[in-house]
């Protein structure tokens, strides 16, 4: 883990992010940081030293990074991904040809053409949480298997064990984009 925050601390040196400290009475012990945008913000409490601060600001900065890192998947990771989740779901049936990000995606999450056995998912499921992205890239395997929604396929899905969290997940992220208030 050192070794990858060190090639974190590396690649950032070039380019280190903003960083914004926002200190807070209210806050007595906790320190968190959080991306916003292009900088990085980090809650300090008021009455802390500008040594600590300084500590825990770069602690914090090297935090997000790192998980940003690990939240960075390439598409070859998304084909390894792919044949993992083939194998442990699907007995093996679904071998995709290929699997990448795609930026076009903007009313699906993924989508996928059995007969050349590619694979595309939305960019939109970069940042959401594994079981998630595992959830849309096991129902894109299930359709090289079964390419249409009905039992068959119904019953491919069935074993994945986050199937109803994850599409209550997205259920929640596509209600929450159709009502959500135009920006003023």
């Amino acid at each position: 883990m050192d070794a990858q925050l060190d090639l974190l601390a590396a690649a950032d040196a070039a380019d280190p992010p903003a960083v914004e400290v926002v200190r807070s009475a209210r806050r007595r012990r906790t320190i968190s940081a959080e991306r916003r945008g292009d900088r990085i913000v980090v809650h300090v409490p008021a009455r802390m030293s500008r040594s600590e601060e300084a500590e825990w600001v770069e602690r914090m900065v090297r935090r997000v990074l790192a998980g940003e890192q690990r939240r960075t998947r390439g598409d070859a990771d998304l084909l390894a991904r792919a044949r993992t989740l083939s194998e442990r779901y699907l007995g093996g049936q679904a071998i995709p040809a290929g699997v990448r990000w795609v930026d076009n995606q903007q009313q699906r999450w993924g989508s996928c053409t059995p007969a050349d056995r590619t694979i595309r998912l939305s960019r939109r499921l970069a940042t959401m949480p594994d079981y998630v992205v595992d959830y849309v890239l096991l129902h894109e395997l299930a359709h090289l298997v079964e390419p249409g929604h009905g039992p068959a396929f119904s019953a491919l899905m069935q074993g994945y064990e986050k199937l109803a969290r994850a599409e209550g997940f997205l259920d929640g992220v596509s209600h929450a984009a159709r009502t959500a208030s135009p920006a003023a």
